[in-house]
């Protein structure tokens, strides 16, 4: 994690957020290559789940909704945590995280580990814990010119219960049969006690997900839950290409799960500071539905069009954290290796982010082996040429050697490099970031060349 980090802020993919104030606890900024990054990884989301699919239509809710919205969907009345307070430095954390914190210190194989927040100390300072408090973790606003009760409003937790109170508006003017899914991304907030590890845990984060809404009387959930997990896997397999011995499928037992769901299984990942959640999917059957009806008075049924049947739709809701995908991309991209050096052939340590190619921030890297004139005036004609189907980055500074390297840390697939030959045989180098294999290719076959290899 150490060296992700480091090299997030060295490279432009992640800043400290605030930082030139002193920075606020577990703020992240996206530089220049993590916009590039996010923004991919949620367009091949995006294309996977609901562009290429006939049953999914789109929205884009508001982050402030009527507080009603969540007292429906029990978020006022139960959506906390447990929280205790060291009386000594008076930090606050999570009760359930230091419980489980304690359990992984070595020792705890060999004896009971603590089961009451009676036996935990402050990792801070050692100091003793208060009685654990339950904390909301909903982001209070308001609304207008007066800070008092009336005017009282939340950053929405979630962006499903936008998607809910929208279901019925969605399904008369798509005029969608069911099954069919609604799906959005978009920003959230949870004022998190203790949130931490990079970008994993955070107080705004962006989510992607989807209700997918059926007739039970009709379609098998357990059909459907496992057509959906099916294609989970094939997103993490295919699209995000991570190792998929790092993921943990984890099936939350009875009286674990929320109390509307009758299947919950959580997808982890074996991340560096343990096992942890990453996304999940659950069967939520009607509960939405029918508690958004009955608070707001307003019919939401639907009407099967062959039977007259009404009904309220069940859901089944796979949601993905944008921010976690983005970090498991990272972790799986990085790879150190020894290679020979461009100037003397000599081995060093190469750092290489061996992201998918199309989830790559910058895909080619146009590098003239000068600044000179008679060489840009190719080059920057070359790079304008490719920026019409790539993203391209344009780097004349620096030996050839230290810019390759650069590219391999950023993760770039293909270099194309021009030399004062490419003047007289109007050919470049093209170079391959995995194998650093090199290939002389026409300047204008370049652009369908990197297609093609795009392609694979």
């Amino acid at each position: 994690m150490e060296k992700i980090i480091s090299l997030c802020k060295r490279r432009g993919f992640v800043f400290p957020g605030s930082e030139i104030y002193g920075g606020l606890a577990n703020s992240w900024d996206y530089g220049p290559l993590g916009h590039l990054l996010k923004q991919n990884i949620k367009k091949a989301w995006w294309q996977f789940f609901v562009q290429e699919r006939d049953d999914m239509v789109p929205l884009d809710t508001a982050i402030i909704m009527n507080p009603k919205v969540w007292e429906a969907s029990g978020h006022l009345q139960n959506f906390s945590d447990e929280l205790v307070e060291c009386k000594k430095c008076h930090h606050r954390f999570r009760s359930d995280h230091l419980l489980e914190a304690a359990r992984m210190e070595p020792g705890y194989d060999k004896e009971d580990p603590p089961k009451t927040m009676a036996d935990v100390i402050c990792p801070d300072c050692g100091g003793g814990l208060t009685e654990p408090k339950q904390f909301n973790l909903m982001f209070k606003t308001f609304l207008g010119t007066t800070d008092d009760t009336s005017t009282v409003a939340y950053l929405r937790p979630e962006t499903a219960g936008g998607m809910f109170v929208n279901f019925k508006n969605v399904q008369q003017v798509t005029r969608r049969r069911l099954p069919f899914g609604i799906a959005q991304i978009g920003k959230n907030f949870r004022n998190e006690i203790t949130p931490g590890n990079f970008i994993f845990r955070t107080r705004e984060f962006e989510i992607g997900e989807f209700e997918y809404f059926f007739n039970p009387n009709k379609e098998k959930w357990e059909d459907l839950f496992e057509m959906w997990l099916g294609e989970i896997k094939r997103w993490w397999q295919d699209v995000m290409r991570v190792n998929m011995d790092n993921l943990v499928w984890h099936e939350i037992p009875d009286g674990e799960r929320a109390h509307y769901s009758k299947r919950t299984v959580d997808i982890e990942y074996k991340f560096p500071f343990g096992i942890k959640e990453l996304h999940g999917i659950a069967y939520r059957t009607d509960f939405d539905l029918t508690r958004h009806e009955t608070v707001s008075g307003q019919d939401l049924h639907y009407t099967d069009p062959e039977t007259g049947e009404k009904i309220l739709p069940h859901v089944i809701e796979p949601t993905f954290g944008i921010d976690r995908m983005m970090l498991v991309s990272l972790l799986e991209a990085y790879h150190e290796e020894e290679a020979p050096t461009s100037e003397d052939g000599k081995m060093e340590t190469r750092v290489v982010m061996r992201f998918p190619k199309h989830l790559a921030p910058i895909q080619v890297a146009v590098l003239p082996l000068s600044k000179k004139d008679e060489l840009a005036s190719v080059a920057k004609p070359l790079a304008a040429e490719l920026r019409k189907y790539f993203s391209v980055e344009y780097d004349e500074t620096q030996s050839i050697g230290k810019r390759y390297r650069r590219q391999d840390e950023i993760g770039t697939p293909y270099c194309v490099t021009l030399d004062f030959d490419s003047l007289d045989d109007k050919k470049v180098t093209v170079r391959d970031r995995d194998t650093m294999s090199q290939e002389r290719i026409a300047i204008d076959e370049v652009k369908n060349y990197l297609k093609e290899k795009f392609k694979q």
